[in-house]
């Protein structure tokens, strides 16, 4: 059994036991999290979400993404920019979909 799952703006295909990154959650590590944006479930497909459907995780850790270097340039102007980012993520488990 699968779901697929809206979080962070992103959608992931998610099945039990299954370990994702996803955008930085507010949440501890050993907390119990509750996706309630599920796009699909099995063969059911929502308009957007199926109703009454959960899919339940458990926070892992918080972690930061590898760092990513942003470069602006303007040729002839003297124009030069920059930057390093890391993104704040969250590592999910997931241990249940309900509503199959």
């Amino acid at each position: 059994m699968f779901a697929v799952i809206k979080t962070g703006g992103k959608q992931y295909r998610v099945a039990k036991d299954d370990v994702l990154v996803v955008e930085k959650l507010l949440a501890e590590p050993g907390v119990s999290v509750t996706f309630d944006q599920v796009l699909m479930v099995g063969d059911r497909v929502g308009a957007p979400v199926v109703a009454g459907a959960q899919v339940t995780a458990e926070v892992l850790r918080q972690v930061r993404g590898d760092k990513i270097i942003v470069f602006k340039k303007k040729r002839r102007q003297n124009y030069r920019r920059k930057r390093g980012h890391r993104q704040h993520l969250t590592l999910v488990k997931i241990t249940g979909i309900a509503g199959a």
